[in-house]
């Protein structure tokens, strides 16, 4: 249990350096090494730029459904309807930011009305 100013103020210090470690890492760990003609390099680094991002993405969509799906199908209405609105939009305008706004919107607008 946190007791004082002190702790809190470690506490935050300590997330603080781990959050800027994990942005700074990549950056220590690639530089200075020119691989761009290694045909190795090339293809594993294309691999992971094609696949994370989809991946992260599915993991991420499965995860906002998984809450609902516990608790009641009542809230998993707005959810799916919110994430079929959100899917539609991004192909339609291939806009990722206007997408997740556009159905996060739907979304609170859904369960404030459905639920």
């Amino acid at each position: 249990m946190i007791t004082g100013i002190n702790e809190v103020l470690l506490l935050i210090i300590a997330m603080a350096a781990a959050i800027y470690f994990c942005r700074l890492f990549p950056f220590l760990f690639f530089r200075g090494k020119d691989n761009s003609t290694s045909s190795t390099y090339n293809a594993f680094f294309g691999f992971i730029e094609k696949t994370v991002p989809p991946v992260a993405m599915t993991v991420l969509a499965f995860n906002s459904l998984a809450g609902p799906i516990k608790t009641s199908p009542y809230e998993l209405i707005p959810a799916l309807i919110a994430a079929a609105a959100t899917a539609l939009v991004h192909i339609w305008r291939r806009n990722p930011l206007i997408s997740i706004f556009g159905g996060t919107a739907l979304f609170m607008l859904l369960t404030r009305l459905l639920v």
